[in-house]
């Protein structure tokens, strides 16, 4: 088995441009299938919504 070091990257998510290239009716819990952490390339993301102003975070997992 190869162990592989986690990703601690963090990604600001700009929800107008997310609602733009989505559309407003994609539904907001299969975003993060939809995502790639730009750092490490995993699909294995979480998706953090914030309460300032409607912002959203990218986390890469494993």
């Amino acid at each position: 088995m190869k162990s592989i070091r986690e990703c601690i990257d963090n990604q600001q998510l700009d929800l107008r441009s997310l609602m733009w290239t989505r559309g407003a009716e994609f539904p907001i819990d299969m975003l993060a299938s939809r995502l790639k952490c730009p750092s490490c390339g995993s699909r294995r993301v979480l998706v953090v919504f914030g309460p300032r102003g409607g912002t959203a975070t990218m986390m890469a997992g494993e």
